[in-house]
């Protein structure tokens, strides 16, 4: 019998969440389906938030590397469209990102490379941030915000400036509105890679302009 561990909880989670969706999901079915009682998966997982959390880690970290190269739209958005695919094969994820009220680590790493992809191709801390709001939970694939980084008003926590340098660039390089939100929403593949390319461009020529939120700026 193979030992229960996190890896093995977690994915168990997984499977029976793309089987029965995430309503049907619970700890008592989890075990059931180890065959352990209810209370050997606090061993890895203290509770079904701590579960999900972790379930959605496993899901994100499917998603394909940023493949090295000279055109950051090509890099941009080949992560995208991986992820759609990753998030498509597991449609309660989705659920489970917009019910976070503190992004997971796999989120937040995926954030940071994708942070540091704009910044990489040469655009400006400014001109990243109103990118990454304009894109909103498009990163992944779906139609929800994501970047939200309104909480983080102050100075940032050293450990996760240390962590997430490129999301810490970013939380301190702009004031945000507290109220704003993105709706929610999914399209279809066509109208999701159509967006995503006239998002893409358009970001491009305010890059080769030099664009900038302050005055005279260009907006």
């Amino acid at each position: 019998m193979t030992r229960l561990n996190r890896e093995r909880v977690l994915r168990a989670a997984v499977a029976l969440a793309d089987e029965g969706g995430i309503d049907a999901l619970s700890m008592r079915r989890l075990a059931q389906e180890l065959d352990v009682v209810p209370m050997a998966l606090y061993k890895h997982v203290a509770n079904k938030e701590q579960l999900l959390d972790g379930m959605l880690d496993v899901v994100l970290g499917g998603i394909d590397p940023p493949l090295p190269g000279p055109d950051w739209r090509d890099v941009v958005r080949q992560r995208i469209l991986s992820a759609r695919r990753v998030l498509l094969g597991h449609r309660w994820a989705y659920r489970v990102i917009e019910s976070r009220s503190v992004p997971t680590p796999a989120v937040l790493e995926y954030l940071d490379s994708m942070i540091g992809a704009f910044r990489d191709g040469g655009f400006s801390a400014d001109l990243t941030h109103h990118v990454m709001h304009a894109m909103g939970s498009r990163l992944l694939g779906f139609s929800q915000e994501l970047f939200d980084d309104s909480r983080g008003a102050g100075p940032p926590d050293p450990a996760m400036a240390e962590r997430y340098p490129r999301i810490a660039e970013l939380a301190a390089a702009a004031a945000h509105d507290g109220d704003s939100v993105v709706g929610g929403g999914c399209d279809d593949q066509f109208e999701f890679e159509f967006a995503l390319d006239l998002l893409l461009d358009g970001f491009e020529r305010l890059r080769e302009r030099g664009w900038t939120s302050g005055p005279g700026g260009g907006r």
